[in-house]
């Protein structure tokens, strides 16, 4: 059951989840025109009354990035402007969120600090997203954050299989941390790419630490966005006596020729959920495959409306 003054409203980024999420909490979608000026300026009417409606907004920031974040902020000024009760940005994929910090003293902004801040000054109430590529990023909010976890999803996927020759890799050390909570909770063993990057996007594989020779191994990661990095890895693993070499991500960024990549890899599998829509030639690829995680932010948003816990879901 869900309060009668919940109300779910989509942009354009992945209308698509929105309607599954309407459809999981049996409740329509909010009716508003989401559209542009001829000159590219982004043009919000809401069609109904929202006032002290609790008011979700579906709005992963992927491509285009900025369009897609100027919608996100224009609807939230537009509900707060006609008195919704409380507005919470449903972010599945939070764009920006690499740019977190300052490495090595350059002289780069913290791009992600900077969206919520943005966020923030338009209105929102909470925000609701899933795998933060940087967990620190909900302490650039000074409104509660809800980081909810793909892993019910994807390591539901992965149980059916039943592998019984399994091992789980982080593709670097930078993932070390997601790739020993998935090997712990699959019972398996866990191996790590010793990974050396040159430059943004172009990533070289050194090493790989643990036990891989004639077995099935699953790269695990919250974003493949140019594929590099996933690629290289198969290659590497399969080079070194990988039976099978399967790939489980939560955000399927897909820029540049990552598909074209995917598809020529050593990769098996590429297993992905839809916080991202799909592009056309990743929907044509048969090496992808996507799963939905609608019912979970569904319940999620249920359980926020009711006052319930969130974090339950994911108890052990």
């Amino acid at each position: 059951m869900v309060p009668d003054n919940l109300m779910v409203f989509s942009g354009n980024a992945n209308p698509k989840l929105a309607e599954a999420v309407g459809n999981h909490l049996n409740i329509p979608l909010g009716r508003a025109k989401v559209s542009r000026f001829s000159d590219g300026e982004v043009q919000v009417e809401l069609l109904e009354n929202v006032r002290g409606k609790d008011v979700f907004v579906v709005q992963p920031t992927c491509q285009p990035t900025n369009d897609n974040l100027m919608e996100l902020i224009i609807m939230v000024d537009a509900l707060r402007r006609a008195s919704a009760a409380r507005i919470t940005a449903v972010i599945p994929y939070y764009g920006y969120a690499r740019q977190d910090r300052r490495p090595r003293s350059t002289r780069v902004a913290i791009s992600a600090k900077v969206v919520a801040n943005m966020l923030q000054a338009a209105g929102i109430d909470r925000v609701l997203t899933m795998d933060l590529h940087a967990d620190q990023i909900q302490g650039f909010f000074d409104v509660p954050v809800d980081n909810i976890y793909a892993s019910p999803i994807l390591l539901g996927d992965l149980w059916k299989k039943n592998y019984s020759d399994l091992v789980v890799v982080s593709p670097d050390v930078g993932g070390v941390v997601r790739a020993r909570a998935v090997a712990k909770r699959m019972e398996t063993d866990l191996a790590i790419i010793d990974k050396r990057r040159p430059r943004a996007n172009v990533s070289e594989v050194m090493n790989i630490i643990g036990e891989i020779e004639n077995r099935t191994c699953v790269i695990v990661d919250d974003i493949v966005d140019t594929a590099g990095t996933l690629c290289h890895a198969a290659d590497a693993l399969k080079e070194r006596g990988a039976k099978r070499v399967l790939a489980y991500a939560t955000h399927p960024v897909f820029s540049g020729a990552a598909v074209e990549k995917i598809t020529n890899s050593a990769l098996d599998e590429v297993v992905v959920t839809d916080t991202i829509p799909l592009r056309e030639d990743a929907l044509n690829c048969p090496k992808i495959r996507q799963l939905t995680c609608a019912s979970l932010i569904g319940e999620t948003i249920s359980r926020i409306a009711c006052e319930s816990s969130v974090s339950s879901l994911f108890a052990e």
